[in-house]
């Protein structure tokens, strides 16, 4: 009963932490998108297309940030057990969040390519077909009132919810790291063009491993979870 206590405090504080952790990226992409969708020039930066690809990647940039903050929400238990009705609905609205994200990204990826070239439009396009997929997928299985393939496919949207903030999250760690090393290491590997090892690499490493590991997991722990 005791080390129940102690992992459920564990898994609280790590929710909290995870919650606090995203607010700057969920911040900063509203705000972003918030200016792109208003017309602000300051918004655009280096983006480039025509003006119908800069509206879907604004506008996929606030549901996105939307999709971050409903996921760390739907990851905790006690909301789930305690305020079903929370639960569900929070989860309706991340599948129509994740499913505009990533409709918004693979129009502006379709129109106008990515920075970082063929390679990074590749697997920025995997990820948004797969986050189209687990939004589909989460909500009709639940309504089929097949639970057990609810709850991995729920988890599923969940870890790509935070791809994101992962891949930010991926280049300050990089950065921090390199650059606590020495001035010439600083930034190893990235390049502003993204055309980097570092880069290459991140355009599927901030969600397919996570992906991988979760499918590890579910194997080995399948039990399910009410919902």
């Amino acid at each position: 009963m005791q080390r129940t206590a102690r992992r459920t405090g564990w898994t609280i504080a790590g929710l909290v932490l995870l919650f606090v952790l995203i607010q700057g990226f969920v911040w900063h992409s509203v705000s972003r998108g918030t200016l792109g969708l208003s017309g602000n020039p300051s918004a655009i930066e280096r983006l480039v297309g025509p003006r119908a690809s800069l509206f879907a990647l604004f506008a996929h940039m606030v549901s996105g940030a939307l999709v971050t903050l409903l996921s760390v929400i739907q990851l905790a238990g006690p909301i789930r057990q305690r305020w079903p009705r929370v639960h569900r609905m929070s989860g309706r609205v991340l599948a129509v969040m994740a499913l505009l994200t990533g409709v918004g990204g693979l129009i502006y990826v379709a129109l106008s390519g990515t920075v970082g070239g063929p390679l990074m439009s590749m697997g920025f396009g995997v990820y948004g077909v797969l986050m189209i997929t687990a939004a589909i997928q989460t909500p009709r299985l639940a309504m089929a009132r097949d639970y057990a393939r609810h709850r991995r496919w729920g988890l599923r949207l969940i870890v790509l919810g935070l791809g994101s903030w992962l891949y930010r999250l991926h280049y300050g760690l990089w950065y921090g790291i390199t650059c606590t090393i020495g001035e010439q290491t600083c930034g190893l590997a990235a390049e502003p063009d993204f055309s980097g090892l570092f880069d290459q690499i991140q355009v599927f490493a901030f969600y397919a491993p996570y992906l991988l590991a979760l499918e590890w997991w579910l194997r080995r722990a399948p039990a399910p979870i009410r919902t």
